[in-house]
């Protein structure tokens, strides 16, 4: 992939209350410490949103200095999402989009919810490094 030059990336999941919250927040921190803020816009929504994001979620990412508390889960429309460069899939949806231009990927993470807080670190931190892992590829070519 060519170096970032305004790219958009969207995570989604079908309730935006948990993996896709985590992805969007870590990609805010990744954007801050490399200092990129207007080369990468992030989106995250959901197919069917959640009224709030899942407790367990804000817990394990308080554990990594980011507060998801005051976040609202949100319906994300398909027009969105087929403005984006990539579209990072939660493991749970059917999404299906026409823009030939939009690398979909899907992440096949287990679902957050309900799960005991070890399990809830272990997706976290899964997430953190494919979120990291894409920013590489977005800035492979810097030095």
């Amino acid at each position: 992939m060519e170096t970032a030059s305004s790219k958009k990336v969207g995570f989604v999941c079908v309730q935006n209350a948990g993996r896709s919250q985590m992805s969007a927040a870590f990609a805010e921190r990744e954007r801050d410490r490399r200092e990129v803020g207007d080369d990468i816009e992030i989106l995250t929504g959901g197919t069917h949103p959640a009224e709030s994001v899942h407790e367990e979620v804000i817990t394990v990412m308080r554990e990594r200095d980011i507060d998801l508390s005051d976040r609202t889960p949100r319906e994300v429309a398909t027009d969105e999402l087929e403005s984006c460069d990539v579209v990072a899939t939660m493991g749970c949806s059917t999404l299906e989009l026409d823009a030939e231009n939009v690398d979909v990927r899907d992440w096949a993470l287990d679902d957050p919810h309900g799960q005991d807080l070890d399990t809830v670190r272990a997706i976290r931190d899964d997430i953190e490094r494919r979120v990291e892992m894409l920013f590489d590829e977005f800035y492979a070519d810097d030095p």
